[in-house]
């Protein structure tokens, strides 16, 4: 009996053992630990791989500093706020039902109270982000000249192609002759509609201002680059899959100039600032706290 109590009580101690190991403390901000069970299920969550461990505590440390940071501003937050961005929620992607959000919280192993408390935690951080960082972002005209000028290689328009696709599978190889035939009797993405295996087939085959090298196989690029505009092509066999082309329009690659890219510079230039205001707000927000990472 005595041996039975002791195995029992060895069992218990080393199922405890496990689960403190498990859901041992990741890191302390102030007065508040990240567990690491708590990191291992965000990442679970965001379907991240062991190497996202550090980069996800990381992220969690940011977002209790920004947290403490709202308690310590008296950052009120309605609960109606929150109820309305759950609404928003469910109706964009549970179809308006709010049955399937708890399958979904139930596969996540999540109740709903938790799902809300963690809703609200991300209107908070999202709400002292916008105080802190985003509305103090400025763009300057001389900003982003000179982002056009310090990074011409981000302003280029690749070279593009238009082409239409008519795709037999080894299945239907046979039918090239018969597709050939067709063409003379009907439009090629009349012919594409009819014949072709294609993912663009009901569009007539059509792949509009593509860049070929990241779309096609390398025979299919080489036989487009030496196609004149207008043009179909032979037959190219790949793996018994048969492609036809036919090349409708194209782009040459070229460095765009400062109107061409406005848009773009100007994005990236708001990306950089932003990213530079909040790295000096987590900055400061570290230098007045208590942060311990195991």
């Amino acid at each position: 009996m005595e041996k039975k109590i002791l195995f029992a009580f060895t069992v218990l101690v080393f199922s405890l053992l496990r689960a403190a190991e498990v859901d041992s403390i990741a890191a302390r901000v102030g007065d508040k630990a990240i567990l690491k069970s708590e990191i291992l299920n965000d990442m679970r969550m965001m379907a991240l791989g062991d190497d996202s461990y550090e980069m996800m505590r990381a992220k969690a440390i940011e977002r209790q500093l920004i947290l403490k940071a709202a308690e310590e501003s008296k950052l009120a937050l309605q609960e109606w706020a929150v109820d309305n961005r759950i609404n928003e929620i469910v109706a964009a992607n549970f179809d308006g039902d709010r049955n399937k959000l708890m399958q979904a919280l139930t596969q996540r192993r999540m109740s709903m109270a938790e799902w809300r408390a963690k809703m609200r935690e991300d209107m908070i951080c999202s709400a002292m982000r916008w105080q802190a960082v985003d509305k103090n972002v400025t763009v300057s005209p001389s900003a982003m000249r000179q982002e056009y000028m310090k990074h011409p290689e981000k302003y280029v328009q690749k070279h593009k192609v238009s082409v239409s696709v008519i795709l037999l599978s080894p299945q239907n190889a046979s039918k090239k002759d018969e597709v050939s035939a067709s063409l003379k009797k009907m439009s090629f993405g009349e012919a594409a509609r009819r014949y072709s295996s294609d993912s663009h087939a009901k569009s007539g085959g059509k792949w509009v201002d593509v860049v070929p090298e990241e779309v096609f196989n390398d025979d299919v690029c080489k036989e487009i680059a030496r196609m004149p505009k207008g043009t179909i092509s032979k037959w190219i066999e790949i793996d018994g899959w048969c492609f036809m082309l036919r090349k409708d329009d194209e782009t040459s690659a070229k460095n765009l100039t400062f109107s061409e890219a406005y848009e773009q510079i100007r994005m990236n230039v708001i990306k950089d600032k932003t990213q530079d205001l909040y790295k000096k707000w987590i900055d400061r927000l570290k230098g007045r706290t208590y942060i311990k990472i195991y």
